[in-house]
């Protein structure tokens, strides 16, 4: 059977002209007049103070100023977490944006009694997530419509000032008093020679099994509550991620920790009716061992045109001739150049490549 070819957009919401969630019928008919068959965004989950949603405060919350509209639409299987971001967004105020672990004893160890205080101060923040479903879900049938699907993104962690963090801090590394033992980051690599930092914080993956995976499991289900297919960010991380003692400041002093591996992906893999709904994001260096992880769970990887044409290119697995049909091809990253800027700045070996 010949393999179907189809393509896709990856743009973010704010990246279109008014940075609304209303900007993407515009896109979506744009997307359906090129033939393009997919829209892949950034994680719509609000953003750190760095602008990033890749350190979010909320791994399942919609960024509420992506919608304009007062409709609602009622979140029956959203319990797990809406409640706890409300509260956390009304606490947060109330304290004047400080972070969570800084806030007065009662109200960071959940004090029942001193958290009941803001039961009556929730409503705002749960009509903005309702708002923002309304609004995406509308976008997302008129996408359906069009035969578009839409690929979201989920980020391995998430930020140490995040409601998920508070709620459930045995489900993170964190000390007595609710600071991080270890924070995640890589080691160097071609972005950086010194590694990255990134301060999310790593979990406890022993807590994660004893409660039988149920965090995982409700964000995977949230996931697919909004997207088609999702893309998982740092996908290595599950066999094993770089683990930097806190608060070091130089990510070359951190270690290999093994993460849940089959265990964890056993039982997410139920909750998909077909792998292809999964893109595990296995970039950087991969050791054999976490590809065939990837393998072994039916997943596809992902290649980036941009690493293909330098070095023996024989051997890149970037290199067109050396792409599978088990990797869906990227032009480039949210960390790459662009394409343009790309091909100004290759060597002239590079370039004669590409031609």
């Amino acid at each position: 059977m010949e393999s179907k070819h189809e393509s896709g957009i990856l743009c973010h919401v704010t990246s279109l002209p008014n940075q609304k969630l209303s900007d993407g019928y515009r896109f979506v008919d744009w997307l359906k007049q090129n033939k393009f068959a997919y829209w892949q965004l950034l994680p719509l989950t609000p953003p750190d103070k760095y602008h990033s949603p890749y350190a979010s405060p909320s791994a399942f919350a919609g960024w509420s100023q992506l919608a304009e509209t007062s409709n609602i639409h009622p979140m029956d299987e959203d319990t797990y977490w809406l409640h706890d971001w409300a509260l956390f967004c009304a606490i947060k105020e109330d304290q004047g944006g400080k972070p969570w672990y800084e806030w007065p004893d009662p109200l960071k160890n959940r004090d029942q009694v001193a958290l009941k205080e803001f039961e009556t101060k929730l409503r705002p923040y749960l009509l903005q997530q309702q708002s923002f479903e309304f609004e995406w879900q509308a976008l997302r049938q008129y996408a359906a419509s069009k035969n578009l699907k839409m690929i979201g993104d989920v980020p391995i962690f998430i930020a140490h000032d995040s409601a998920d963090v508070w709620a459930h801090r045995e489900l993170f590394q964190l000390d007595k008093d609710g600071y991080p033992t270890h924070i995640a980051g890589v080691p160097p690599d071609y972005f950086s020679e010194t590694g990255q930092v990134w301060e999310t914080v790593l979990y406890n993956w022993e807590a994660h099994r004893d409660q039988q995976w149920k965090w995982w499991e409700e964000r995977i289900k949230r996931m697919f509550r909004l997207y088609d297919i999702v893309r998982i960010d740092h996908f290595r991380g599950f066999h094993s991620n770089w683990a930097i003692p806190y608060p070091e400041e130089d990510a070359r002093n951190g270690h290999w920790p093994d993460g849940p591996r089959e265990e964890l992906f056993n039982h997410l893999m139920t909750l998909v009716s077909s792998p292809e709904q999964i893109i595990a994001e296995d970039l950087g260096i991969i050791p054999d061992a976490v590809i065939e992880f990837r393998k072994q769970h039916g997943l596809r990887g992902m290649s980036v045109l941009q690493f293909g044409f330098s070095g023996d290119v024989a051997t890149n697995p970037h290199y067109p001739e050396n792409v599978t049909e088990e990797q869906i091809v990227y032009t480039g990253t949210h960390d790459n150049n662009t394409t343009k800027g790309w091909f100004n700045v290759s060597t002239d070996e590079e370039k004669d490549r590409v031609r």
